[in-house]
């Protein structure tokens, strides 16, 4: 995108803002409220009498897919916001302004080969929810199925490229203002949500991500995933079951209803380290308007998951220093997790770690084993960012999404159950995995998996051989060959030198003959060129 479009779309960002009263938020900031008068002569949508959660979320619609993504993740931390925001933000999980019927027909029927008459029995006019990214319809399959179909905003990808864009400007912008980006590395950070929004957009893959995560959790008592209908399934379309039960949002129907909230709360917390470590592979996106609880008996409540655009992966040194550091945090080992950032490469590897021991148990050591009621993970993540720039810590963009889910488990574990033992929970999880991958299971699971080749390896034994001993014989003919070209190139040497003394004999003793009286030693000298001559030509 070129940068007058750049500075536009930045300009635009701006003018919303201030069309929704936000700017009087710099009065806030005594550093920056002086700038709040350039806005004076702007135009204002929105009354005064609103207020500033509703401001605020109506900011976030209009300017677009990405803000509300940011909206959605910061309505789960209830514990860092005023209750009013909270709640308005909390709309943009699934009560974002849809875009019109007429629009979502075009799509479908532009999709299908077929009428959508003739496709689906029953098509439902109203949205059933409307994201930031789609909007989902409620249907029925021509058998009588109960379906969603999820549909792609016209026109999303367009509108997504020219915030990206705008976001590149800012990271650039703080690289070179900012003295502390080296370690945060805006740029990459830019780069890896834009891989992650870019893959939102194509909903084949979502319902690739369903299908292996309902292959993951086939045999759980803990975790639903919907039914994919791939016949259906276009880019910018998913067909999948419909799935019924009570929104994880909703505390008060879940209390009314008897559920064991506390297993509730305790079974999203195995869940999530078992998608994280046991299949490396985790639902990214987990904020309230994609969860669901199916109460068939209540003491033992079910989760039921949608919207799988944004999945998460380690690398196994990624996943394997994770899992080190949270059983040394558990274990209270603050000296181990100084080692393993540095044996990871997360700080340098000439850091002090006996200092860094001690700075992580300041900031770590007052929180242990608390509940969760009484712990704030966003001041204790501010407090580490704090104590690791001493260390030259840099942000590893790759666990951003992690971190991300993170924030929404503790957003959801506050809602649900504020007492939950977060660390008792997750600890038989992650020991048991480390067991696994240390253990003879997993030596075994190795040997298993390697099993194909070395079958593979066993059937080609013969083949191998034979072309080692062929290559041995070529190589032993072209060891044969220099050594034979060597002793020619000695050959040719000495071949070179008797001619050379030879001539200058010869030469020497006709002159000698011819200019001398003693013609003896001229005859001599003409005698011993011979022997040369003789000498050569045996070489």
């Amino acid at each position: 995108m070129s940068i007058s479009k750049n500075i536009l779309r930045l300009i635009t960002i701006q003018r919303i803002l201030v069309g929704y009263r936000l700017d009087e938020l710099l009065d806030k900031v005594p550093a920056l409220k002086s700038f709040k008068y350039f806005f004076i002569l702007l135009p204002r949508k929105i009354s005064k009498d609103s207020s500033l959660g509703e401001r605020i979320r109506k900011a976030l619609e209009e300017l677009g897919p990405i803000f509300v993504k940011f909206g959605q993740v910061v309505s789960t931390r209830r514990d860092l916001l005023p209750e009013e925001i909270a709640n308005e933000l909390a709309k943009l999980q699934d009560q974002v302004t849809p875009f019109s019927k007429s629009q979502a027909q075009e799509i479908l029927n532009t999709a299908y080969d077929k009428s959508i008459d003739q496709i689906f029995k029953k098509i439902d006019d109203e949205p059933l929810a409307a994201a930031s990214i789609a909007q989902v319809h409620s249907a029925k399959l021509p058998d009588g199925k109960d379906v969603i179909i999820k549909i792609l905003r016209p026109n999303i990808q367009v509108q997504i490229e020219k915030d990206i864009s705008a976001l590149y400007i800012i990271a650039r912008s703080l690289e070179n203002f900012w003295s502390e980006s080296e370690q945060v590395k805006p740029t990459e950070i830019v780069k890896e949500y834009e891989k992650t929004i870019i893959n939102e957009l194509n909903l084949k893959r979502e319902a690739a991500n369903a299908a292996r995560l309902k292959k993951n959790f086939s045999k759980s008592e803990m975790l639903y995933v919907p039914e994919i209908y791939w016949d259906y399934c276009r880019a910018n379309i998913l067909v999948q079951e419909r799935i019924y039960g009570t929104p994880i949002r909703d505390i008060d129907k879940l209390k009314k209803q008897k559920t064991n909230i506390k297993a509730l709360a305790e079974n999203g917390v195995e869940i999530f380290f078992t998608q994280v470590f046991r299949h490396n592979f985790f639902h990214a996106d987990m904020h309230p308007g994609n969860i669901f609880v199916q109460i068939e008996d209540p003491n033992f409540p079910k989760y039921a998951a949608v919207d799988f655009g944004i999945i998460g992966t380690l690398t196994k040194d990624d996943q394997y220093y994770l899992a080190e550091n949270f059983l040394a945090f558990f274990e209270g080992d603050y000296n181990k997790i100084a080692q393993l950032h540095v044996d990871s490469g997360w700080v340098p590897s000439e850091t002090r770690v006996d200092e860094f021991e001690i700075a992580i148990r300041t900031v770590c050591e007052p929180i242990f084993n608390k509940p969760l009621s009484d712990i704030s993970f966003a001041n204790v993540l501010i407090s580490l960012f704090n104590t690791a720039r001493q260390f030259n810590m840099e942000v590893q963009p790759q666990l951003i999404l992690l971190q991300k889910t993170l924030f929404n488990i503790e957003g959801l574990g506050r809602q649900l159950y504020p007492e939950l033992d977060l660390w008792k929970t997750a600890y038989p999880v992650l020991k048991e995995w480390m067991n696994e991958q240390i253990g003879f299971k997993s030596v075994a699971s190795d040997f298993k998996k390697n099993l194909p080749l070395f079958r593979q390896t066993a059937r080609d034994f013969p083949k191998i051989i034979k072309r080692f001993s062929s290559q041995a014989e070529i190589e032993n003919e072209n060891k044969q060959n220099i050594a034979e070209l060597k002793k020619q190139f000695i050959r040719q040497k000495e071949q070179f030198f008797f001619l050379g003394i030879g001539a200058t004999l010869f030469i020497s003793g006709i002159l000698v003959t011819l200019f001398s009286p003693n013609t003896s030693i001229g005859i001599t000298l003409s005698a011993i060129a011979m022997i040369g001559f003789i000498k050569a030509w045996s070489k």
